[in-house]
């Protein structure tokens, strides 16, 4: 059986279209049977971010629970690291959170998580499809279950959060991007009760303007912004907060390469960082890993993905390991991204080192990095013709120890991304046409988009 509903983060889609309530209310049944079925705890919270299609799906959602005697608790609009502590800490068998993320405003979705906090596993996915259509008696009377709507309940993810950031805030002048999503309540206030001065902006939502121009997939904004206001340091949330960037007092971009590195180097020499080690993807530039590397510190790299991300983690035991794109993961604060906890970590090495961000900033160079997406007619036989091997082959004989390509397929689409890194912009580009010349001579394949990765936030 393979899932028709789930993807790689969910279920979602278009709002009203794609995902209906009516597939919200059966989501919410095959969940609710599969707790009751594995005899897990019969009670689940809901968290949404901004979107005006939330309040309809969270709705449905909640039916499907009670009508298999689940209980329901509702939290209203919510950070989704705030979802996943809450199922984690409260008594709850699991956790389900509605947002399309960075997604534009008429995308919704809707995912879950354990009573550990974190994301089910594909093969449960799976068997919650599977009881979608279960037949099977409906409970009555008292057995149906009861929603109960309990914001304050995230009381409990605040008080986790303000205790990360030590002695405090006071000083620091502060600017954040809300994204007119899910943290524009919840993160200026932990900042203003940390004792920083903080200026708000994008944080007034209307339900069609989460991510519109704004938040961690715009870094403009704050980089304008951060220098607008004078600010010690800009910060910005994508919609569901479980991502976040930076920007310096000079508006350069602090993506989450440069996040996990600068953190990591301020632990290893406070002698926290044990073990050594910072798990990254592909993706994370090589400039970061020769750096990390005169410090002492190994990155290991896995494939594109917080689920890949996470496993290694776990297998490694490291302390702090994520994407380009702010999505990282602090094992000691929770199993998935969260972005105001990576917000307070940052804030937190900063003010400690008693320097400035754009001395951070200054620490390392990354090596010029570029991502080619190339259109080819079949994703699966892209790199069977002579000449392309050829050229990857040489490709990497040309860099050597100065570089590195990654070459791999979309997994949903008829795209090739061609990444290519090296320690000068002269040889990434030589080395990426020569990649990209095989591929068009010799595959059909097209030029979709260039992206410098070097300072950006990756995909």
């Amino acid at each position: 059986m393979s899932r028709k509903y789930f993807g790689t983060d969910g279920v979602r889609g278009v709002a009203n279209r794609d995902l209906t309530p009516q597939l919200a209310f059966s989501l919410g049944q095959g969940a609710g049977r599969w707790l009751v079925q594995t005899g897990q705890r019969r009670r689940v919270v809901i968290g949404r971010d901004t979107r005006k299609s939330g309040s309809m799906l969270g709705a449905a959602l909640a039916a499907g629970f009670c009508s298999v005697g689940v209980e329901v608790t509702t939290l209203g609009v919510a950070p989704t690291p705030a979802v996943a502590t809450v199922a984690r800490i409260g008594d709850y068998g699991m956790g389900a959170i509605i947002s399309a993320s960075h997604n534009p405003a008429p995308d919704n979705g809707i995912k879950f998580v354990g009573h550990d906090g974190r994301k089910l596993p594909d093969e449960v996915e799976e068997l919650i499809e599977g009881l979608f259509d279960a037949d099977e008696p409906a409970p009555t009377g008292g057995e149906v279950g009861f929603i109960q709507a309990n914001p304050a309940e995230l009381e409990i993810y605040f008080n986790i959060l303000i205790k990360i950031a030590g002695d405090g805030l006071k000083g620091m002048k502060l600017v954040v991007d809300c994204a007119h999503g899910a943290a524009y309540e919840l993160a200026p206030r932990v900042l203003r009760h940390l004792g920083a001065e903080v200026e708000v902006i994008e944080s007034e939502p209307d339900g069609l303007n989460i991510n519109r121009h704004c938040g961690a997939t715009h870094p403009d904004t704050i980089q304008n912004a951060t220098i607008e206001h004078d600010a010690d340091l800009g910060i910005a949330f994508d919609g569901d907060a479980d991502r976040v960037i930076f920007s310096d007092r000079k508006g350069r971009l602090i993506n989450g390469d440069r996040t996990i590195g600068l953190w990591a180097v301020a632990e290893q020499a406070a002698g926290r960082l044990s073990p050594p080690i910072v798990v990254g993807t592909v993706m994370t530039n090589g400039g970061l890993e020769a750096f990390l590397t005169t410090q002492g510190i190994k990155l290991e790299r896995t494939p594109v993905g917080d689920k890949y991300v996470a496993k290694r983690i776990n297998e490694t035991s490291s302390r702090v390991g994520g994407e380009q794109s702010g999505h990282i993961i602090f094992p000691e604060h929770g199993p998935t991204g969260d972005g105001l906890a990576t917000m307070l970590e940052f804030l937190r090495i900063l003010k400690a080192s008693g320097r400035t961000s754009e001395d951070l900033f200054d620490l390392y160079q990354p090596w010029p990095q570029v991502l080619v997406n190339m259109g080819v007619a079949d994703r699966a036989t892209w790199d069977r013709p002579d000449a392309v091997q050829n050229a990857l082959r040489s490709a990497k004989e040309l860099l050597g120890d100065h570089g590195r390509v990654n070459v791999r397929p979309s997994g949903t689409q008829p795209v090739v991304r061609v990444m290519v890194e090296a320690s000068t912009s002269e040889l990434r580009d030589e080395v990426c046409q020569m990649i990209v010349s095989a591929i068009e001579g010799e595959s059909g394949g097209t030029v979709k988009s260039r992206v410098d990765l070097t300072h950006a936030l990756g995909d």
